[in-house]
């Protein structure tokens, strides 16, 4: 497929006035082609004047329009196949495997939103019928659905070049919601990040869409993201990525005239509770599996299990010494960018140097790869975690840190005095459930996913799924980047009161003509 290097603006390329940049390989650090051109102010005005001047057709067109959108976008994306899947190698180090199954992923929940699309539930029809005889006052007939909020941000990530990025789920989720969208591609895989787009593009065209539905934006440095954040057009944004850019973009939303969401999934290191039952009696295969976990993708997940919880005792022992073994035996891997490598790196050794922090064990380093993560597992008294706050700092990559408890009051300390996170693990048997259920409503108020014996690398797209969490692992508590319910983020109620039928959405008309679910009178139904 030909990357032009120029962002995709409504029906055109449109190169960049800005600085020229160059996707590099993973491995080698070498520039790739094309030359990439990076959008301006100029173009960034562009795409999101199209998508205003998009948004009330877009979201006012049949439902089943809004369906097909997607499931065409996810078709295209298995036609492009491995040409797809050989750039996304070059560009991320990922393996053609975890590329190919991040591939379905991301179709996967193109499919999911479509399906979700049609069936209209999002729209949370409610109807109260009038009551004009009700004294001393007649009631009003009121009706209330849930519209689009307006064009959408997104901003691709780093660690999944595809079901993060483009056609990602923060773009099907606001494609569904009825919001057109602005992409700002990931500057680590630009040509990746073209080749879904022209996919977007030509699908938005050829269904006669109207053209503002999608653009997708080229910049290497801050200055576009946040030229994009803050046009007046703008009236929410997706982000995956940093605290330290997830915070920027949120302050900016907030210093507009007219302040906007952000939806920003940030950091976390995702605590994983050893019970002692547990740790008793498989604490070997606990460690490996944990192992496995830490080390997938190089680390490079936001629900990497970076902490682990435990109260010393033999089990603990046993874990420990299993997990260094296991740990001991795997090879460095490539990371996504040398600056997250760098990053690593330094986070590594900020952990390295706090006194009272033990070095438990090393991965194999490979001299012969540039940029390669060596995995690290380091251990540490409740005490010196606690006074230490760069311990609770999450390390992007296959790095972890036991922090061992006297007991299970200095267990539950450690856990209050956490920031938000995305996930919480327990790790238990049935003897651990009284231990494990004074711990819950800890667990409850800290992190958006509880699991059990399990680790929270890898998940599900489905409706139950909760991909968020307290701040700072979102900058939204209320909401999840996965799942059916992202969909939420970018829809606001609006009432209808007294309105004459002809006038009403469709979804809110007498007799139902879309044949959805709704609430009239507090009865669900499809009256």
């Amino acid at each position: 497929m030909d990357i032009s290097g120029a962002s995709l603006i409504g029906h055109d390329r449109v190169p960049g006035a800005g600085p020229v940049f160059h996707a590099l390989a993973a491995v080698t650090g070498e520039p790739l082609p094309p030359a990439f051109s990076s959008a301006g102010a100029a173009q960034v005005d562009q795409a999101c004047e199209l998508a205003r001047r998009a948004f009330d057709e877009f979201r006012c067109c049949p439902l089943e329009q809004r369906a097909a959108l997607l499931e065409a976008i996810a078709q295209g994306l298995l036609d492009l196949g491995p040409v797809l899947i050989e750039r996304a190698m070059v560009e991320s180090g990922l393996p053609a495997a975890r590329l190919q199954g991040e591939c379905n992923r991301t179709v996967a929940q193109l499919r999911l939103f479509a399906d979700v699309t049609r069936k209209g539930a999002w729209i949370n029809a409610t109807l109260d019928s009038a009551q004009p005889q009700r004294q001393p006052l007649p009631k009003s007939d009121l009706r209330m659905g849930k519209i689009a909020l307006g064009p959408v941000a997104v901003f691709g990530a780093s660690n999944f070049p595809l079901a993060f990025s483009v056609a990602g789920g923060d773009t099907a989720s606001a494609l569904a919601a009825g919001c057109p969208v602005v992409v700002k591609a990931h500057p680590a895989h630009p040509g990746t990040s073209a080749m879904v787009g022209a996919i977007i593009q030509r699908v938005v065209a050829q269904q006669g869409l109207p053209e503002g539905v999608f653009s997708l934006l080229f910049g290497a440095g801050t200055e576009l993201g946040a030229a994009l954040v803050s046009h007046p057009a703008i009236a929410a944004v997706g982000f995956t990525g940093s605290r330290h850019g997830g915070l920027a973009l949120v302050a900016l939303a907030q210093q507009r005239p007219q302040p906007i969401p952000v939806y920003a999934e940030m950091s976390a290191i995702n605590p994983v509770l050893l019970l002692p039952a547990a740790l008793a009696h498989r604490a070997e295969s606990i460690a490996r599996a944990f192992v496995d976990s830490l080390t997938l993708g190089a680390g490079q997940f936001c629900t990497n299990p970076g902490l682990l919880i435990a109260m010393e005792d033999e089990g603990l022992a046993r874990f420990e010494v299993q997990a260094a073994l296991a740990l001991t035996e795997r090879s460095a891997t490539t990371m996504l960018t040398p600056g997250i490598h760098a990053a690593y790196q330094k986070g590594v050794a900020a952990h390295s140097g706090v006194d009272g922090v033990t070095l438990l064990a090393r991965g194999r380093s490979d001299p012969d790869l540039l940029y390669s993560a060596c995995a690290a597992l380091f251990g540490t008294s409740a005490q010196i975690f606690l006074q230490r706050p760069v311990l609770a700092d999450e390390v992007f990559g296959p790095a972890a840190v036991i922090v061992r408890c006297r007991d299970a009051g200095e267990m539950r300390n450690v856990l209050e005095h956490m920031e938000g996170q995305l996930t919480a693990t327990l790790q238990l048997d049935e003897a651990d459930h009284a231990l494990a259920g004074e711990l819950m409503p800890v667990l409850e108020r800290k992190a958006g996913r509880i699991l059990a014996n399990g680790f929270p690398t890898g998940v599900e797209v489905t409706h139950a799924m909760v991909h968020g969490g307290p701040p700072p692992a979102t900058s939204d508590a209320r909401s999840t980047s996965v799942g059916s319910a992202a969909i939420e983020r970018f829809l606001r109620p609006v009432c209808y009161q007294d309105i004459p039928q002809a006038l009403l959405p469709p979804a809110l008309r007498d007799g139902n003509p879309l044949g959805l679910w709704r609430v009239r009178d507090g009865e669900l139904g499809r009256a």
